[in-house]
């Protein structure tokens, strides 16, 4: 290795080389990079070695952007390795969601938009214990100087552990946090705290970091793009205003009352010979709303009403609907207005939505203002979507590595013998899903995981498949608990030996985040593709990109439906002894225009008999215990 990185283990795999070697050369030229790191690569390690090398050679900031909490705590430890290893003195820190980190009963069920605002008038009513005790005049207190000196000198901390510690003195654990990350070279955070465009500001000021000195490591970076669209898109419902409207009467705010009736009838003109959903533009809304107030009165008194109501109660619709009439006045590019008109058991539902398509209205500029930006993944392929989609420069360096992996340890095969495909599904073609995945499930020695495109198809096919299934079964459902997940999936893991079978959505809590290394999994089946909706957003979209890149039917319908089963895939192989088999079942999977989409290094094979060669794959090697004891 030319570099001497600070690398913390004895041994280095070659494509841990390459990598690193590839991120230490975009540093030194100030060039942005995608990586399509396949699991298994160990890639936290090796973009943090050579990035915090250079950073604390160059008096730079590391942030490292993840969506799932686990891989805070494999950055974390992995910086606590490095420093461990080489007694190094720098500071680094963790934060997560400010809602999540708050000690104030009740919170967990607010909207974000709720809490941000519920948070902002107890901090300015002087209402809050937490942060009386840890914050005065803008300057943390005595008390909370020393806890975060404390904190410091033990850094890097789980973030459990700050929570914890700050809730035991009787302080805000989000402002011990923040000013934590005002002492650290490395933060640690949730994709937001960068990407929203108010909380991110706010965050790279108050922990005195410039973008400009500052290198972005984000993970899982499939995600991000889906992630700005949400957080960027709003809407607003008759249900919210009657909801409004109750909260108006309790508190007694008859001129917000009357408004709020008023604005129902505006939906109700909007929503006028409306079937199903169609487009309509920004001042189709103003327009009408005009009629009644001018909209910056009219949010402004929401604003205060709403300030009103979650003092008392947290919640408050009539805050939220100012919320939405903000955003709702915002940029036309990259965005769409529709209306939606669907019949419920509560009468007509009619929605607003204002829905972002292009993220790199937020991305773009960040990328751009950043010293260094990393987007790496398992699942990046084609490398050159992300970077059209995010908006990285013309010069990023673009790399897909290939997998540690010795491919005969997975048996990758496409079963084109049925289809999920819409205008194919019946009762016959779901009992010849549930045949093919009980024949597989029955055949390999140990536990499998089936995922469907959506909880309806799950839930019929399932109808079939108990039948024919000879082992313990365990169904992911839409309203699980975090606590109830967390149960499932362990005593789904105690199944190891005998063999159970977990059936989960494409898209759901299973699909994606869970490690089952080792014997814990050893076959997967992707059961057809989990394409979008053909609804009028999916529509928008692709007519978007078609004519952004010329590319709508693969960057808004095709690509993102196959990097959820290739996220899928992912749970089965996650370790360099894991052997494991990996079933994608749908003929759509062996046309052309959905076969590219495999990364390149994967040894697909086409068959419409899997079981015999799975059969034949565990019983080769004496792999029926699939050599796995070293993993346990």
């Amino acid at each position: 290795m030319n570099k001497n990185f600070l690398f913390p283990y004895e041994t280095i795999r070659p494509i841990q080389k390459q990598f690193m070697d590839d991120v230490w050369n975009c540093l030194n030229t100030k060039r942005s990079m995608i990586a399509h790191a396949p699991t298994g690569l160990g890639k936290t390690v090796a973009a943090l070695a050579p990035a915090l090398t250079f950073a604390l050679e160059h008096n730079l900031n590391i942030i490292f952007l993840t969506s799932r909490h686990t891989q805070h705590v494999i950055a974390l430890e992995t910086l606590r390795k490095i420093k461990t290893t080489y007694s190094l003195s720098f500071i680094a820190s963790s934060i997560i969601g400010k809602k999540w980190m708050c000690s104030q009963s009740g919170v967990e069920n607010m909207f974000s938009s709720e809490f941000s605002e519920f948070c902002r008038v107890l901090r300015e009513e002087d209402k809050c214990d937490y942060y009386l005790k840890t914050k005065k005049n803008n300057q943390e207190t005595a008390d909370a100087a020393l806890l975060v000196s404390q904190l410091s000198a033990e850094s890097p901390i789980p973030i459990d552990t700050l929570i914890k510690d700050a809730r035991k003195k009787g302080m805000c654990p989000y402002e011990i946090g923040q000013f934590l990350a005002q002492q650290a070279q490395v933060i640690v955070t949730d994709y937001y705290y960068i990407f929203h465009p108010k909380i991110g500001e706010n965050f790279l000021a108050k922990t005195n970091k410039k973008l400009e000195n500052t290198i972005l490591i984000i993970d899982e970076g499939h995600n991000l793009a889906s992630r700005i669209r949400e957080t960027m898109s709003t809407q607003l419902s008759n249900l919210q205003i009657q909801g409004a409207i109750k909260e108006a009467i309790k508190f007694s705010l008859e001129e917000t009352r009357l408004l709020l009736i008023k604005l129902q009838d505006v939906l109700s003109t909007l929503a006028d010979g409306v079937k199903g959903e169609e487009v309509i533009e920004c001042d189709d809304l103003i327009s009408l709303v005009s009629k009644i107030k001018p909209i910056e009165s009219l949010i402004s008194l929401f604003e205060h009403d709403g300030k009103i109501v979650r003092t008392a109660q947290q919640r408050s619709f009539i805050g939220s609907i100012a919320d939405f009439l903000n955003l709702w006045i915002g940029v036309d590019d990259g965005f769409v207005r529709y209306i939606s008109v669907r019949d419920s058991s509560k009468g007509s539902l009619v929605t607003i939505i204002y829905r972002c398509l292009d993220p790199s209205y937020v991305t773009k500029p960040i990328i751009d203002a950043a010293y260094m930006v990393l987007l790496m993944s398992g699942t990046l392929t084609p490398t050159e979507m992300y970077a059209d989609l995010l908006g990285f420069p013309l010069n990023t360096y673009e790399q897909e590595y290939e997998s540690p992996f010795d491919e005969n340890n997975r048996l990758t095969l496409i079963c084109p013998a049925v289809t999920t495909k819409y205008s194919s599904r019946s009762e016959d073609q779901f009992q010849r899903i549930a045949k093919i995945c009980a024949d597989i499930v029955n055949t390999v020695p140990g536990n499998s995981a089936l995922f469907f495109p959506s909880y309806v198809l799950l839930n019929k096919i399932n109808e079939y498949f108990q039948v024919l299934n000879r082992k313990t079964s365990f169904l992911e459902q839409s309203d699980l608990s975090t606590q109830e997940k967390h149960q499932l999936l362990e005593t789904f893991k105690s199944y190891n030996k005998t063999g159970a079978v977990l059936l989960g959505v494409a898209s759901g809590s299973f699909g994606e985040g869970i490690d089952l290394p080792g014997d814990l999994l050893q076959c997967v089946v992707v059961v057809g593709l989990p394409l979008s909706k053909p609804d009028l957003e999916t529509q928008q979209l692709i007519r978007y990109y078609h004519e952004k890149f010329g590319k709508g039917w693969d960057y808004g319908y095709v690509l993102p439906a196959v990097t959820k089963t290739l996220q899928n895939a992912g749970r089965c192989i996650r370790s360099e002894t894991d052997r494991g088999v990996v079933v994608f079942l749908d003929e759509r999977y062996a046309w052309p225009q959905y076969i590219r989409c495999f990364p390149s290094s994967w040894e697909l094979k086409i068959t419409k008999d899997c079981t015999s060669m799975i059969s034949d794959f565990f019983m080769s090697q004496g792999s029926i215990s699939s050599n796995k004891e070293d993993n346990q």
